[in-house]
This record gives structure tokens, sequence and C-alpha cells, in this order.
């Protein structure tokens, strides 16, 4: 069979429940901390390898915070910042700041600016970056910031950890995944987790609403019908 369209299954937006977490299990833990207002530190750093999960983690706090009914604001692009309020974000409880590695010079001094509202208000800085903090192209008083706080390496999941990893995500959906429909995942369509993910959970409604299990026929029946609507 081709290879199979899963841009099919529309992710859903990203949360602590619906992120793989494999390695990351303390990564996770620490940045659901600082969502849920228990960090002691003003800012966490994540960095790691593109894909890895650093933005999934990033719009999940937000999320989280919003939902405690506080103030919360994703900067996703360097261009966000330039044209954000730093007075308005420095009273908020938390500011997530995605590509903090590609930061033009002007940007990182509101950065700057934007960590030292933050703390003198009580609200948390969470950012991610490609890179480590040491070697991060940031000027040094905004890499002494960024280092008062912790920061985590976020580790991307390898070929062997994905069939553990879709095991443990069905499992805190609800649903038991068996071996063959992870084999049928893995050889028929991308393997990026984020896709993955968006399939089991798509897959996961439509066998509740059919109220049949969870097999390689409903998978295989699903996506056919899918592709046919589609066309």
């Amino acid at each position: 069979m081709e290879q199979l369209v899963f841009e099919l299954a529309p992710p859903e937006p990203p949360s602590f429940e619906n992120f793989v977490v494999g390695p990351n299990a303390e990564v996770v833990a620490a940045v659901a901390r600082l969502a849920a207002g228990e960090a002691g530190e003003t800012g966490l750093l994540l960095w790691g390898a593109p894909a890895a999960g650093k933005t999934h983690l990033l719009h999940a706090a937000v999320r989280a915070v919003r939902a405690r009914g506080l103030a919360a604001t994703m900067i996703a692009q360097p261009a966000d910042l330039a044209a954000a309020d730093i007075a308005v974000l420095g009273a908020e409880a938390l500011v997530a700041v995605d590509a903090v590695d590609r930061l033009p010079a002007d940007a990182q001094g509101r950065l700057f600016t934007l960590y030292n509202a933050l703390r003198a208000g009580g609200g948390r800085l969470l950012a991610a970056s490609r890179s480590p903090l040491a070697a991060l192209p940031v000027r040094e008083d905004l890499r002494t910031r960024l280092g008062w706080g912790l920061v985590y390496e976020v580790v991307p999941l390898t070929d062997a950890d994905k069939p553990l990893a879709l095991v443990d995500y069905a499992r805190r959906r609800g649903f038991t995944l068996a071996d063959d429909v992870i084999r049928y995942l893995l050889a028929h369509g991308r393997r990026d987790m984020t896709t993955l993910c968006a399939t089991l959970a798509a897959l996961d409604r439509h066998s509740l609403a059919t109220k049949r299990p969870v097999t390689v026929p409903l998978l295989r029946g699903w996506l056919q019908r899918e592709m046919s609507w589609g066309r």
C-alpha cells in the first residue's frame, strides 16, 4: 500500500496530557510545576533538537496557566516579541518565548527587560532554544538571567522508543494499542510523533463513535474512508 496520508488526523491542542513523554519525564514535571505556580525560579529554559517537543511544552504550559484563570502569552516568533508590550507581558503569570536562539539584538534587549519585570512581579518565563545555554548566540546579561533558572534538554524519541511511547499515549487516553497496530502505523505513514499521536487521537475518536476497538482493520477502513472523502 502506498504511503498513507496521516494529515487527515487534525492535531489536538497541545497539552501535558497529550505530550509523549518518553525519556523526558523530569522535563515535563518541571514545566508542569512552573505552569502550576509551584516553581521557585523565575525562568526555565528548554533546549534540544528540532521536533523534540519544546514548542508543544510551551503551548501546554500557557494553556495550563490560562486554565487557572491567569494571564499567559505565547511568543512564537522573534517578530512577536518585537511587537509586544513588555509592560503588559511583565504583569502576566507566564510568558513562553520560543526560538530564543534566533532573537535579533533588539529583541534580546526586550527579553532581558521582560525577565526582570516578570521576576519583580512574581511571573515566570519559559523559553526554548535549539542550542544549550552556553552556546546561545545572545548577549551575556541575558544569558546570565536565563542561567539563573532551570535548564533542561528535551530529548527526541528514537525509533526504538516510539512503540512504548505510543502504548503509553494510548493508555493515557484509555485504550489498549496492540503491537500490530503500532507496526502498521510505523510502516505505512510518517514516523514523527506529532503525526502519529494525531492519528491515534483521531482513531480513538472514531473507535468511540463506532463502538469498535482500535485494530488494524479499523485503522485501515478509517483511512480509506477519509482518503475517499478528501478526493
